[in-house]
């Protein structure tokens, strides 16, 4: 458990890449730049979420497909790809072509289920095959096949000049061992675990029948190593003032105070709690990080920026978590 005398091992943080309709252009250049101040800083890892039919970044592999010609160190991630908007053997050869070009350096983040506004989507998304879907554990188990170098088809060879092969190209050595799980509930948490997958533990969780969401995050977490889990990441919302303007400062206490009335509520028919954002000093945010139990049981973070601030606003937590959380937390820079 990471305590005063235990230091953090790995700082990452996650950036949604919001974009302006009109210049989306500008948006998706920030995103990069964003990435590569991370890798200057000395984060171990950057992650990007993922929209569809929103202004976020909708392509994360294509966004990180750029980033591994800008960067040559900094781990690269998505949290997460919802897996009812793609085929799993295209994603593969995406994710196995990013990772060749970063040199071994993406980390997938996945999940399943139907795609959030299923009955307004499905009609272009799955136009002939809407009904018969499957958005099971299924489509995640055909992913990790395609990835991990198991057989597509049982032709192979050569045709004429052409030489096919019977599984995903490139492959990608490694790839499948850095794949991660967003999951928020007990069920998800123990079927990643039994996949030996990785897992991604958010500022959301399902209730279980409890209000107390750090306990919760505590008790998921437990269980994905009980049934043979990998590595696990925790990913709340920080935001340090130290080097923030008053104005900065203003903004951000705003922001928080506008999301607080989520905490302590369960929202949906499955119970989705959210846990609150932190806002402070560096000091302050590592001494209510050591006492969240969530926390406690995690080695690992990639600290999710706030969706709606400016670039610089990003500049600036960006460094002050480099330079002043992480220290604070017993990190060191790569």
């Amino acid at each position: 458990m990471p305590r005063k005398s235990e230091p953090l091992r790995k700082l990452g943080f996650l950036t949604i890449g919001l974009f302006d309709e009109h210049d989306p252009g500008a948006g998706h250049r920030s995103t990069l730049d964003v990435i590569v101040l991370g890798e200057e800083l000395g984060f171990d890892s950057a992650w990007v979420r993922h929209r569809h039919l929103q202004f976020g970044i909708s392509s994360p592999v294509a966004v990180l497909a750029a980033a591994t010609q800008r960067t040559s160190r900094i781990q690269l991630g998505t949290a997460v790809i919802p897996l009812g908007w793609e085929n799993p053997l295209r994603l593969a050869e995406d994710l196995a072509t990013v990772d060749v070009l970063s040199g071994g350096r993406l980390n997938p983040g996945i999940s399943v289920g139907p795609p959030m506004h299923w009955d307004d989507v499905k009609g272009a998304l799955y136009p002939e095959t809407a009904d018969v879907e499957n958005f099971s554990y299924d489509r995640v188990r055909r992913l990790l096949d395609f990835v991990g170098g198991e057989k597509v088809t049982d032709f192979s060879g050569v045709e004429g000049i052409e030489v096919w092969s019977d599984r995903v190209q490139p492959h990608a050595a490694g790839l499948r061992d850095r794949i991660w799980y967003g999951g928020g509930s007990l069920r998800s948490a123990r079927w990643a675990g039994e996949q030996g997958l990785n897992l991604l533990a958010s500022n959301v969780v399902q209730s279980e029948g409890s209000l107390d969401f750090a306990e919760t995050q505590r008790t998921l977490i437990q269980t994905f190593r009980e049934h043979g889990g990998g590595r696990v990441s925790q990913g709340l919302v920080v935001i340090p003032t130290d080097s923030a303007t008053p104005e900065q400062r203003a903004k951000y206490e705003a922001y928080v105070a506008g999301r607080a009335d989520r905490a302590g509520k369960t929202f949906g028919p499955r119970g989705f709690m959210f846990e609150r954002d932190l806002v402070g000093t560096s000091a302050e945010i590592a001494e209510q990080l050591y006492a969240h139990a969530g926390f406690q049981e995690v080695d690992e973070v990639a600290f999710a920026l706030p969706f709606s601030f400016a670039h610089e606003d990003y500049v600036q937590i960006l460094t002050d978590i480099a330079t002043k959380l992480g220290p604070e937390l017993g990190w060191s820079p790569a």
